[in-house]
């Protein structure tokens, strides 16, 4: 987290002494939407990716699977 923090002081020292004309306009908006980004890490930091053990859709379900899991334990109409 620290070295988050050194890059957002570092990004806004390079802001300051840039000049703001049109010349550096395109750079600036770079460094902007780059200290945005750092910004919202800080906020919100990046979790383990992935879900966990039953949640998300399950990806080896073939329809046959589907009807045994779903249609005939349920025991009722079965929408695919």
């Amino acid at each position: 987290m620290s070295s988050t923090l050194a890059k957002i002081v570092e990004i806004e020292a390079g802001m300051a002494q840039t000049q703001k004309d049109k010349a550096t306009a395109y750079h600036l908006g770079l460094l902007k939407a780059r200290l945005a980004k750092l910004r919202r890490e800080l906020i919100t930091p990046k979790g383990g990716g992935g879900s966990g053990p039953g949640e998300g859709f399950d990806g080896g379900c073939s329809p046959r699977k589907h009807l045994e899991q779903c249609c005939i334990r349920n025991q009722g109409w079965c929408e695919i």
